[in-house]
């Protein structure tokens, strides 16, 4: 007999697939977090950032390798993005934004959502690990650049949350 196929949910077996139904299977030993609010396994790109910036000044860069924002990038800054504070380097506009997203196997359904900075430490309490991504984006001239990443959770592992009905329903139609 051969052994169960998983699915991408860790720990759901395949509907179909040979084992028992209610059998729980193990998620993996908890990883000890002091403090799940605190990022882990930070990256840092500003100074990238600054190679960039000064490549595109000096001319050796086209403004079309920069200033590219996707469409969806752009609305979620729009609708989405969190003040800065500053200007951007490139245009000088000063309506320019941080936008949050994160990702994770134990989000779900939820993982590669734009999320607010204000909500990671709920969320840090709430999943045992996921990924944190933060772009600057101009709407103005389409800058953006990946300003960092970083992890955050508290190490405890967790079975994804369930899809929720309408998106499900939604996924179907297409």
């Amino acid at each position: 007999m051969s052994a169960p196929r998983h699915s991408a949910i860790r720990g759901s077996v395949v509907r179909g697939a040979p084992g028992k139904p209610g059998k729980q299977t193990d998620l993996g030993p908890v990883e000890p977090i002091a403090d799940p609010t605190a990022p882990r396994s930070p990256i840092d790109f500003t100074l990238q950032r600054r190679a960039a910036l000064l490549a595109f000044f000096r001319g050796g860069m086209l403004s079309s390798e920069f200033c590219d924002a996707d469409p969806y990038l752009l609305k979620a800054a729009k609708f989405h993005g969190e003040a800065v504070g500053g200007p951007c380097p490139v245009c000088k506009d000063p309506d320019f934004t941080h936008v949050t997203y994160v990702y994770g196997d134990q989000l779900g359904p939820y993982s590669g959502r734009v999320r607010q900075h204000a909500d990671l430490p709920e969320m840090a309490r709430m999943y045992g690990e996921f990924k944190v991504y933060v772009v600057e984006v101009c709407q103005r001239c389409h800058w953006n650049f990946l300003m960092k990443t970083f992890v955050l959770g508290d190490g405890v592992p967790r079975r994804a949350p369930r899809t929720p009905r309408d998106l499900i329903e939604l996924e179907g139609k297409r």
